[in-house]
């Protein structure tokens, strides 16, 4: 997990590359779209809003194809996260869903209003939001700019 302060701080990590131009693209766009519907941007990335506490998995989540970056607009949110190689396999991995769960126990952190976080695939992980948080989703293809599989 990549735990950025600020925007800005991504943005002087990772301001070049045809998809970190697409998440900046992505955030740029947020006044735009109403919470919990997906948009995309060319074929490497898709993004939604997400306000307020969303129901919540027991399980650790981990991807393979896409990974998460989650841009904090207002609140804040306890996350959990672990090296799926220290977890249990709970459900196996999905190519539909790029999804695989888990179970187990992790370290602790406390997303806050401004902080970019990068969840890394070979970690999974799990949240505890407030009810007053509102946050960008983007998932990010691994592959430079196109799928792998097309």
């Amino acid at each position: 997990m990549i735990i950025l302060d600020s925007l800005t701080e991504f943005q002087r990590l990772y301001g070049t590359g045809k998809k970190w131009l697409r998440c900046m693209e992505a955030v740029n766009n947020v006044e735009n779209i109403r919470p919990g519907v997906f948009h995309s941007v060319g074929d490497s990335l898709v993004y939604r809003l997400a306000s307020g506490a969303e129901p919540q998995r027991a399980e650790f989540e981990g991807h393979r194809r896409y990974f998460d970056i989650h841009y904090y607009l207002e609140g804040s949110e306890d996350i959990e996260f672990a090296a799926k190689s220290r977890l249990n396999i709970f459900a196996p991995y999905s190519d539909e869903t790029d999804r695989e769960l888990f179970t187990g126990s992790g370290e602790k952190i406390t997303a806050r209003k401004g902080h970019v976080i990068i969840f890394e695939n070979h970690e999974a992980s799990r949240f505890r939001p407030e009810k007053n948080v509102k946050k960008v989703i983007l998932k990010v293809t691994i592959e430079e700019s196109y799928f792998l599989n097309k």
